[in-house]
């Protein structure tokens, strides 16, 4: 069934990936691959500004459902702690207070969704404007 859950824990891992343990779910539950034939992964967007609960309520629903819970934010200052040509712009834009191009931002979720593969996914704190929401 395509409403199995993905695996989860209470922590952030490598590339910025909230996990968490659907209360409930066997522990025989099975990873869904986002590359089932004809099925594209469902992506929940979570829109709110700083300390709005954002990340509260991803982990909630995160916990209750087995969503795979991504934090554009998080990834965002991962990749910026690194000595990456990409990390160095996201630090560039964000010193002068402007948006991160959408370019950088879907690379970024991309390369996360890679990394934890799924069929169901929390996007929080993405997209910030139109142009991500046209890019994605």
């Amino acid at each position: 069934s395509l409403l199995r859950a993905c695996p989860v824990s209470s922590w952030y891992g490598p590339l910025g990936i909230r996990n968490g343990v659907a209360s409930g779910m066997r522990s025989t539950r099975r990873r869904l691959s986002s590359s089932m034939p004809g099925d594209k992964p469902k992506v929940i967007f979570v829109l709110g500004g700083p300390g709005s609960g954002k990340g509260t309520q991803c982990e909630r629903l995160s916990e209750k459902f087995g969503l795979v819970h991504l934090s554009a934010g998080e990834l965002l200052r991962q990749e910026m702690n690194t000595d990456s040509v990409n990390g160095k712009l996201i630090d560039e834009f964000l010193r002068r207070g402007q948006i991160v191009p959408v370019k950088i931002s879907l690379d970024l979720l991309k390369s996360a969704m890679k990394a934890q593969p799924c069929y169901r996914y929390l996007i929080d704190g993405f997209p910030r404007n139109h142009d991500n929401l046209v890019g994605w």
